[in-house]
């Protein structure tokens, strides 16, 4: 990793992991494997920072923690790449079980239990594919009926605009919100951070 680190892909260590890497790399992956419209990749960093925003929208008063675990919900492609889910079931359970392991261990680098709670599992998926139905009417070529057949239904009252971002700017605003959120559940001191909002 650019930060010095060694990560064992087969064992990996939470020790071995920093957000500064993550940012980097996520920032560089891009969605839809670049099959998308703009000058720019929409990458996975952007992505991210919008299914926490989501996350939010759907379930007002969310924790801070659980906000951070939706940032971090595609932190294992920062060493694995965004793989599309069709995919990702071709490889099987060992591909499942390696990206599970990586995830476990990113969430316990930053305080987050290995396994997400179901319910919380679920509000992220959610918000997940509710990105994705406005990726792909607004980057991927979908019209909204295929979107809707995909992705479902977008949540009522939340409305979106991509502008997808060089990487180097949506580098910095993943690192801005980890630094928002890792500072309301005390991973970094509060002067650190910045506003929840």
């Amino acid at each position: 990793m650019l930060s010095g680190r060694r990560l064992d892909l087969l064992d990996p260590s939470p020790f071995d992991i920093e957000i500064e890497d993550i940012a980097h790399g996520l920032a560089r992956v891009a969605r839809w494997n670049g099959q998308t419209v703009g000058e720019h990749a929409f990458s996975v960093a952007q992505h991210s920072c919008v299914v926490e925003e989501i996350a939010a929208h759907i379930k007002p008063g969310l924790e801070p923690k659980w906000r951070l675990a939706a940032l971090l919900h595609d932190a294992s492609e920062y060493v694995i790449g965004d793989m599309i889910s069709p995919f990702k079931a071709a490889l099987g359970v060992n591909y499942k079980a390696f990206e599970a392991r990586l995830e476990g261990a990113i969430h316990v680098r930053f305080g987050l239990p290995p396994k997400n709670p179901v319910e919380i599992k679920t509000l992220i998926k959610k918000a997940d594919r509710a990105c994705a139905f406005f990726e792909a009417t607004q980057l991927a070529g979908f019209n909204r009926s295929e979107s809707l057949s995909l992705f479902g239904i977008p949540p009522r009252g939340y409305e979106l605009v991509i502008d997808p971002l060089p990487a180097p700017v949506a580098q910095q605003r993943y690192l801005e919100r980890y630094r928002v959120l890792a500072g309301a559940v005390g991973l970094i001191p509060a002067a650190d951070a910045g506003s929840m909002e």
